[in-house]
Formats: structure tokens, sequence, C-alpha cells
């Protein structure tokens, strides 16, 4: 029907138009304050939810499973539904912390820790990566279906297309080192391409149900007299638990993807916007899915087979000779799986690049000045990430696991809810209960979603499925300590879940974090109140008296940005941060008026290298003196006094327990340097004693020598 060469210069084309409507919106952001419609277009931009998954395979989801195929929209709408209050409170959270990815999400609810960022991360990374791969293979097997061209073209045509993708994502969407500015040209694109899989999916929907048949009526009448009617069933007997297993993954997948965040969170324009979402989501959800069961009965009373199912899209119009629709039908598909890929490359080269390679690289190399490198590397991970998956998709020969890929990748993202979403509305959530959780779920999601793929495939022994691991029986995958009555999807959410949410209460109930965890959660809690004021939000410090020198403190945060950021823009940003403080000519800081530029000095440099690295570089390199720190406690005592708070209050209170740590904190580097000092002296001491010693040794030597000399009659001149 179509060569690989003109489908390749097809979806070049496509490309190419994606890329003009990108520069045409930057240009129109830059000259403008914003785009007209930003309400429908945020809103439009939710849809990247639905991939090639959406597209090709629910038509073969709903020949195997009839009806469930919907469960998991239904969940993602009841997720935004529900989730909304969640969804505010997040955006507000990345305003004030300025969050760069779902990671830093969790990780500054929980401390800023780098080690829980590190873990959602490399979860989001072995759950998202096969997805990406799915939407390329998604690309490949509608080349296969629509040419008859060697299978070698067809690599090379999958190869081009993926550099393209890798290229329009650096140059839209990594283009700026502070990813939580906004990248209003990506946004774009993602709500053009959206529009585009809709209006493709209701055109071969009409063209099938009105083209090819008579209606709904004709093709439902056909339907029942060929008894397919399990293709609109709610499912077997046990459909019951998959349908409320699919709900649940529908419901995390839409707040907690790493790619439903990124839209969702970073790239919100405002909380107002939320409610344009709340209304057009459902309504997209209805018409991407209004033909699913139409061309799913379609192909087979076209005799088309049960098994290639994910293919009737495009089959259909071949076997009508319709090259139009064909088309139509590989733009929807082509559309569908690019904006999944572009915007989970986005999001996981900053997490990677913030959560994995600079916290290892500067734990070998603590010194580290990575300057504009940062936004090179991200470039780097981009095509890293995108030419992996190109290469899993072009040689990965496991239908099996392929089959399973979809759902597998939306249980990994569910072991993130709990410490996402419990956390935020829970205070006494810890870092320990997250860790516990996102761990033991993450463990159970491997072993008993991911291991009996690979089990199919023949890759692993299939004695662990009948006898269990290591030989027990009530550790098989498909039925873990004994429950057999769960269907396999529904197995594995329920005791990932399981063990994840328990262990998350358990852990938080069991420890009590430090005084500075306890801090910050306030801290997060207090940013996602809507009752503060926007003007409360942004009040600036005044009062006092200012006796801090600007000049050093302004030095030292230039020297830690210029670690991160080109020379250029840590002049930005450390210029922001003095405007935004208001100082005007003044030379010196109020003791408040440094602790506010300390944290706008954190938040600007979150916006770089994320929440967790940024709290971990202050740490490092920001140093208070004695009378700083003295001043702070001060400070607060007198506010507590003047709001006659009572001590247990004010034992408890954020701030000064806050200010209680950066004193311990103070005091052990103190008695560090201390120790420090006292083995050099003791090191200075050793190393007097043996030049004594040396000393003593010459002074004999000479004596013996001139001894000498006199008795063999020598004068000490001549000598």
């Amino acid at each position: 029907m179509f060569s690989t060469a003109s489908l390749t210069g097809i979806a070049l084309l496509y490309m190419a138009l994606l890329f003009t409507l990108a520069i045409f919106v930057e240009r129109k952001v830059r000259k403008q304050s914003g785009l007209s419609f930003q309400g429908p277009i945020y809103a439009l931009s939710l849809a990247v939810f639905f991939t090639s998954w959406t597209f090709y395979g629910s038509v073969g989801f709903a020949l195997e499973n009839g009806l469930q195929f919907f469960a998991i929209y239904i969940g993602a709408i009841l997720g935004l539904l529900f989730g909304a209050k969640a969804i505010k409170k997040m955006v507000l959270a990345k305003e004030s912390f300025r969050l760069t990815s779902i990671a830093d999400f969790i990780s500054t609810r929980y401390r800023r820790s780098q080690r829980i960022a590190a873990l959602v991360t490399i979860i989001a990374i072995l759950g998202l990566l096969p997805y990406i791969v799915l939407q390329l293979r998604a690309i490949n097997s509608a080349f296969d279906v629509l040419t008859n061209d060697s299978a070698t073209q067809g690599s090379w045509s999958a190869a081009i297309i993926t550099l393209t993708l890798a290229f329009i994502t650096i140059l839209f969407g990594a283009r700026k080192i502070d990813p939580t500015e906004r990248h209003q040209g990506i946004i774009a694109v993602l709500a053009a391409e959206c529009l585009v899989k809709l209006f493709a999916f209701i055109a071969l929907g009409l063209f099938v149900t009105f083209g090819l048949f008579d209606g709904f009526d004709d093709l439902l009448k056909q339907a029942e007299q060929a008894n397919l009617q399990s293709v609109y069933s709610f499912g077997g007997s046990d459909s019951f638990l998959t349908w409320v297993a699919l709900i649940i993954l529908g419901a995390a997948a839409i707040l907690m993807l790493p790619r439903q965040f990124h839209v969702t969170v970073v790239e919100n324009p405002g909380t107002t916007h939320i409610k344009s979402a709340l209304t057009l989501f459902p309504i997209y959800t209805l018409g991407i899915n209004l033909f699913v069961i139409p061309i799913a009965l379609a192909g087979l009373l076209l005799g088309l087979p049960k098994s290639s199912g994910d293919q009737f899209v495009l089959l259909i119009p071949k076997l009508a000779n319709s090259e139009v629709m064909a088309l139509v039908g590989y733009l929807g598909g082509f559309a569908a799986a690019t904006g999944m890929v572009i915007v989970t490359l986005i999001t996981l080269a900053t997490m990677t690049s913030n959560h994995l390679v600079i916290p290892i690289w500067r734990r070998f190399k603590p010194d580290l000045n990575l300057g504009a490198s940062l936004l090179h590397l991200r470039w780097i991970l981009i095509l890293g990430i995108a030419l992996i998956a190109h290469l899993f998709a072009n040689q990965l020969d496991a239908p099996y696991l392929l089959v399973a890929l979809g759902l597998i990748s939306f249980a990994a993202v569910l072991q993130l809810a709990p410490a996402g979403l419990i956390g935020l509305f829970w205070r006494k959530g810890n870092s320990l209960g997250a860790a516990l959780g996102l761990l033991s779920g993450f463990i159970l999601w491997g072993f008993t979603l991911v291991l009996p793929p690979m089990v199919g495939e023949g890759w692993i022994d299939a004695s662990v499925m009948t006898n269990g691991l290591f030989g027990h029986s009530w550790l098989r995958p498909n039925a873990l300590f004994g429950l057999e009555f769960l269907p396999p999807l529904a197995h594995g959410v329920f005791w990932s879940l399981l063990f994840n949410i328990t262990l998350y209460v358990v852990g938080s109930k069991l420890y009590k974090p430090r005084k500075v965890e306890r801090a910050q959660t306030e801290e997060l809690f207090n940013a996602t109140n809507e009752m503060l004021t926007d003007r409360y939000r942004n009040a600036r410090p005044t009062g006092l008296e200012a006796y801090i020198e600007r000049e050093p403190k302004t030095q030292e945060a230039e020297l830690l940005l210029n670690r991160f950021l080109s020379s250029d823009a840590a002049d930005q940003v450390l210029g922001s941060i003095l405007t935004d403080l208001q100082l005007g000519a003044r030379t010196h800081f109020t003791i408040v008026e440094l602790m506010e530029f300390h944290r706008l000095l954190e938040q600007r440099l979150a916006g770089s290298i994320g929440a967790a690295g940024a709290h971990s570089a202050i740490e490092e390199s920001i140093r208070y003196s004695d009378r700083e720190s003295a001043d702070l406690k001060a400070l607060f005592s007198h506010i507590a006094s003047e709001l006659k708070l009572s001590s247990s209050e004010t034992e408890n209170s954020p701030l000064f327990e806050s200010l209680q740590d950066n004193n311990e904190q103070l005091n052990n580097e103190l008695a560090k340097l201390k120790n420090a000092n006292k083995v050099l002296e003791e090191k200075v001491d050793r190393q007097y004693e043996v030049i004594h010693g040396h000393r003593l040794e010459i002074q004999k030597l000479t004596h013996e020598n001139q001894t000498l000399k006199a008795r063999l009659g020598l004068s000490t001149d001549e000598s």
C-alpha cells in the first residue's frame, strides 16, 4: 500500500509541522506575556495519557477482555476528579520549591532525601523505559502492516524517526537548564497531537461504522448473529477483581505517571486551569474510546484474525483499499506514540541527571563543577534513553512480555502513590516509612508481575511458578502466600500495594523523624495550604539591624551556583534573588534577610538540579557565623515570647527545631575542626620531637668529630 520511504517522509513531514508549531508558539510567547486559550491547551496536553496502547491496543484488549479496556480510563477520570485537591497541592508545592519531577516532589516531602529521590527515579526508569519501547514498536508495527519493504529499510526508517524525536525533545524540552520554566512550545505540540489522535480515531470509527456497515445497530445485529457478544461483555467470572485492579491503576497513573506529573504540575500555568481539565478530560476520554468496540466487531466480521486485534485500526482500511483512512490510522497512532515518548524522555532525563548521575558524580568528586555541562548532560541522556529504547524495540523478540508491558508499567507507577499521595495529606508520614513502602512495593511488583512474563519467555526456570521460589510453595509469583483465587493482575496489584501501604504506615509510626525532617514537613504543608494568600507567600522580611556584609554572602552563593550553572546563568539567578529581596542599594543583610536569601538560593538551584540535590548542596556550602546562629536563636525566642508561646510549643515549633538542628550541625562541625586541629598538633609535636632528636644527634657527632681531630693534632679550622 505504501513504501517505507513514503511513510518515513510522511512521518518526517508531520514532525516538521510540529517543529514549526513549537517555534511559532515559542516566538509568540517571547513577544507577548503568553498564549491565549491556556486552559483548553493545558487540558488537552493532559491527554498525553492516551498513547499508542490506547490507539492500537484498546481494540486488541477488547477482543480478549470485553469492556475491561475502559476500566483503566474510568480510573483515570475518577483519579482526576477526586484528586483535584491533590493536584492543587502539588502545583502549590511546585511553585514554592521549584519541583522538576515526581521524584523531586516525593523527596521534598521526605526531608529532601536524595536516597528516596534516587529510588523513585529507578522505579520510574524500570517502569517507563519498557513503555517507550512499546511506543516505538507500535510505530514499527504500523510500518510492517502498511508496507511490504524489507526489514532493513524499516529499521533504518525507525532509527531516523527515533533520532528526530530525540532532536525535537532536546530543542524544545531541554533547551533551558531550569526544567521548571514552562516549555509552551512542547505543550502546544502535545495539545496538537492529542487533537490529531482524537480526530483520527473518530474518523476511523465513523468510516468503519457508517462506511463499511450501516451504523451501530447493523454492527450489533451482525455481531449477535456471529456470537461475538464477548467483545462487549464485562468479562469472565473473575472480571470484577480485574476491573477493580484496572481502575486503581488508572487512578494512580493519571496522578503519578512521571509524564502526567510533568504536564499536570510542572507545566501548569496556574491552579485555575485545573477546572478546565476536570471538564475536558472526561469528554476527551469518552471520545477517543467511543469506537473501540465497533472497530473490534468490524474487524472480526470482516474476517480478520483475533490475534491481530492491535492492528485492526490499520488492517481494516487496508482491507477496504482506502489509503486515506490507512494514513489517518497511521498518523493517529504516530501522534499517540510520539507525544508520550517526547514527554517521557524529558522527565526521565531530568530525574536521571538530578538524582542519579550528579549525586554519584559529587560523591566521587566533591569539588564537581558542572557549569554549562549540566544541560549537555541532559541532552546526552535524552539521546541515550531514546537509542536504548530503539535498540530494544527492534531487537527484543519477546511477544509474551510485550503484551504485558503496558499494565506492568502502570503497576510500577502505582508504587509511588502511597508515599506521594498519602504523604500529601498525612503529616505523620516520614522518610523511613516512605523508603520501606517504596522498596517493598517495588520488590513485590517485580516478583508478582515482572517474573511471570519472564518465565513465559523461557528466561527463568518455570519451576518457580509451580514450586515457588527456593522450593517454597508459598512463594509462588502467581499465588503468593497461598492466595490463588485472584487473577494475575489483581494478584500483583493487591500484594504490592498491601506491602507498600502497610510498611509506609508502620514505618512512619515506629520511627520518630529528626527535628529537621519535621520542620521540612511542616514547611511543605504550609506551602500547600490554599488558605495562605499570595500576599503572605510572597511577603519579604523587613526590620532588624542590617549588620551582615552582603558581598561575602553573595560571593559564597555565586561560587555555589557556578558549580552547576554557566557564569551568565549564575549571575542571572543571583540578580533575580537580590531583586526579590528588595534590598536596593543596601550593602548589608539583616539576619532574617540572610535566611530568606539562602531559602531563595536553594529554591532557584532546585529548579536546575532538583530539590534534594539543592538542599544537599546548600548544607555543604553555606556557613553561618557564631553571631548569626546566636541571633537566629534569639530572634525566635523573642517572637515566641511576644506570641506568649509555652516552652513546649516553642520546642515543637518547626522554626525552632530547624534552628536547633542548625546549631547542632555547627557544633558538630566545630567539634570536628577541633579534633582535626588536635590531630594536627599531635603530628607537629611528633615531628618536632623527631627534628629535636636529629639535632641532638648532629651535635653529638660534631662534638665527637672535633674531639677526634684534637687528638690527631688537627685544628678545627683545617677541617
